[in-house]
């Protein structure tokens, strides 16, 4: 077995694989970019090593890098984790040339499966029943196009090379297809540097299921069962589970059997994932799509379904040990299920989010399992992928396990950075997934109405309490001054109601009015910006249908009332009799609330500034969705755009959005280049609208 192993990735894996070495006892190396200086993982390892700018092509990339470090720090194998080089052929054989183990298959076994088209045809040889689709690499956009008319739209493009669903496209309408090519090549190119694609039949509602393998270099190669994958948002895994309730016995067995032959007919070593795509309402018909040759993501259910450790078995493997384990002796017990939590903000189509972890709590308790990377202070950038953390939850049967994870997914806390972790609450009580009736599509088909929620009324009313307080005088001895303390007291008059205007991005603004001290007060939560004044609380509450003020108290960690919570980030808000907790954390614009797995970034709104704010508030401001740089501009300062017309595209962790002109009519401001950095909701240009007149 090796004496010191060099870690080549970042996050969570790198985590994970640490931990696997340290229980061996064997050293561990990281690596890390400028971006990832005061990293988890870095933190974690034995040692680690600057491998350059946060640039993932000079530093993660950066194979020369990468084995310099592994010769400073002595080094004898190099575990790769997933994505970055992970299935890069050029990195194992130069791993190999330098006298390094690469801890993975074959250069020539990852060249082969990495190349989806001649992967279809070796394992189709080996007797693997595969998906209709085009054949022969080197494609041009007609022979493409052609292609997928034969085969019958709807088709799926698929980049030959990576995987994760980068760049992958599903396309129903055959007008589409030049468009769609385009992209998908774009898109293939900036994330493996390969542009060729190949095109398959698509299944309507088809279920992901992928069989985990097991290979040592002495010709012994097994399988460890399956894990159900089918919960996917744009192609992307968000919730696996193991076993797959789709699946009996035989077809477990027949599935396993031909996962096991698509791994020999690679010489494949290690472990390895075989991914089929199976009809819904024939499981009995299953193809294979592709294999990955790495360690997955959620790897963790299978380990725990099989109590095996995978990452000690790729390094058994790797380090030339036979299994030891026949495939009579796997045996499969309980149900596990992962989650995924990712730096994205659903209510916005799950685009990716940025920002600094300000307040961290991983859930804990039986059967739970949290794989993660990130600690308070980590900076959430956009140059990697959006992954944070897994919350994997194991029981006797599948009932026990998604209760559990629902569960420590309510008790996650992430604040600072916005997350998918209320989603994907949601997503695990949602009828189908408790009963099983999954599908790849069922994300697309119900994820809005579970991502778009409103921000509730307690919220906003525990935020202006929040503010309440801030604004008390610190208890002490001796006299108060009655002016001095936000309670609405007058001298001789009408108590008077503080208003406080708040905006969730992405929400509009919101007016809360209190009435007395945070420990005991009135509350009125009002949509609008609307003006405080003398009489504010009777124009509010006057009509008939408006909302009407709640009783409210909050009690916080500071002490400042009976009861206190004892954590200095926890918060009790009692409303109309309703106790409600949230944590807290402040923020250099606001302040972050989290209940349940959701957050919130409360910031305070000027509704002066948002009437006076120029080019920010004109009705053809075209704002960046999310943080990242802007890669193609396809429009100039005088252009005429139709509605819909593509004007730009922002990437920002391996994910473009297209920026459309909102209706017919002249670019008057641009102001970015390729290139680009630009922050969320940053103007990028404006369209003005044509005129009436002119139309005419």
């Amino acid at each position: 077995m090796f004496e010191t192993v060099l870690v080549a990735n970042r996050g969570e894996i790198a985590v994970r694989v640490i931990h696997t070495l340290r229980r061996l006892g064997i050293r561990s190396v990281a690596v890390f970019s400028d971006a990832d200086a005061d990293a988890r993982h870095v933190r974690e390892a034995d040692t680690a090593v600057r491998i350059g700018p946060a640039a993932a092509a000079e530093s993660y990339l950066c194979i020369d890098r990468l084995l310099e470090a592994a010769a400073r720090s002595g080094a004898q194998a190099v575990h790769p984790g997933y994505g970055f080089l992970a299935e890069n052929a050029a990195f194992a054989r130069a791993c190999r040339e330098a006298g390094l183990v690469f801890i993975g298959p074959p250069a020539e076994a990852i060249e082969l499966m990495g190349d989806k088209i001649r992967a279809k045809e070796t394992v189709r040889a080996a007797g693997v029943p595969v998906v209709p689709g085009s054949s022969g690499s080197g494609l041009s956009d007609a022979q493409l196009s052609e292609a997928a008319r034969e085969i019958g739209m709807p088709v799926l493009l698929k980049p030959s090379a990576g995987g994760g669903g980068k760049g992958m496209r599903l396309v129903r309408d055959q007008a589409l297809l030049g468009e769609e090519i385009a992209a998908a090549r774009r898109e293939a190119r900036g994330s493996f540097g390969d542009d060729t694609l190949l095109v398959e039949r698509w299944i309507d509602r088809p279920r992901h299921i992928e069989i985990q393998v097991l290979a040592d270099g002495h010709g012994q190669v097994i399988h460890l069962g399956e894990r159900e994958c089918s919960l996917q948002r744009r192609h992307q895994k968000i919730i696996e589970e193991a076993p797959s309730v789709l699946l009996d016995p035989e077809t477990r067995a027949a599935m396993g059997a031909a996962a096991v032959q698509a791994a020999r007919s690679c010489g494949y070593t290690g472990a390895g994932t075989v991914e089929f795509i199976v009809p819904g309402n024939d499981p009995s018909s299953y193809y294979f799509m592709e294999m990955n040759t790495r360690l997955q993501v959620e790897h963790p259910v299978t380990e725990l379904v099989t109590g095996l450790d995978l990452v000690e078995w790729q390094l058994r493997a790797a380090a030339g040990e036979p299994l030891g384990l026949t495939q009579e002796e796997v045996t499969l017990s309980g149900h596990a299920v992962e989650a995924r939590i990712c730096a994205e903000v659903p209510a916005r189509g799950f685009l990716p989010s940025a920002g600094t972890v300000r307040l961290l709590s991983e859930p804990r308790g039986e059967g739970v399992r949290v794989d993660s990377g990130l600690a308070e202070g980590t900076e959430v950038g956009t140059s990697y992928d959006p992954m944070l953390a897994k919350v994997i939850a194991y029981g006797p049967d599948r009932p026990t396990a998604l209760r559990r994870l629902r569960a420590a997914l309510a008790e996650t806390v992430v604040l600072g950075v916005e997350t998918n972790t209320g989603f994907l609450r949601r997503l695990l009580a949602h009828p189908d997934v408790v009963s099983g009736d999954l599908d790849t599509g069922l994300v697309d088909r119900d994820g809005a109405a579970l991502a778009e929620i409103p921000v509730p009324d307690e919220v906003y009313a525990a935020a202006a309490l929040l503010r309440q307080t801030e604004l008390e005088p610190a208890p002490g001895p001796g006299w108060t001054d009655p002016f001095s303390v936000p309670s609405g007291w007058r001298l001789g008059g009408e108590v008077a109601w503080t208003a406080h205007e708040f905006r969730v991005p992405g929400q509009e603004p919101v007016t809360v009015r209190v009435q007395g001290r945070a420990g005991d007060a009135e509350v009125l939560v009002e949509p609008g910006s609307g003006q405080a004044g003398p009489g504010a609380h009777s124009e509010a509450t006057g009509g008939a249908g408006s909302p009407a003020a709640m009783r409210a108290a909050l009690r916080t960690g500071k002490g400042n009332a009976p009861g206190a919570a004892a954590h200095p980030h926890r918060l009790v808000l009692e409303l109309d009799g309703v106790t409600h907790h949230f944590t807290s954390a402040p923020s250099p614009m606001g302040t972050w609330l989290g209940r349940d797995g959701d957050a919130w970034h409360i910031t305070d709104h000027d509704p002066i500034a948002a009437l006076t704010g120029g080019t920010a508030s004109h009705a053809g401001a075209l704002t960046a969705p999310m943080p990242g740089t802007v890669t193609v501009v396809k429009a100039g300062v005088g252009d005429t755009v139709t509605a819909g017309q593509s004007l730009l595209v922002v990437e920002a962790m391996k994910m473009e959005h297209v920026i459309a002109a909102p209706y017919d009519g002249t670019v008057t401001e641009l102001d970015v280049t390729p290139g680009s950095t630009v922050a969320m909701d940053q103007v990028l240009a404006v369209v003005t609208a044509t005129a009436p007149e002119e139309e005419s």
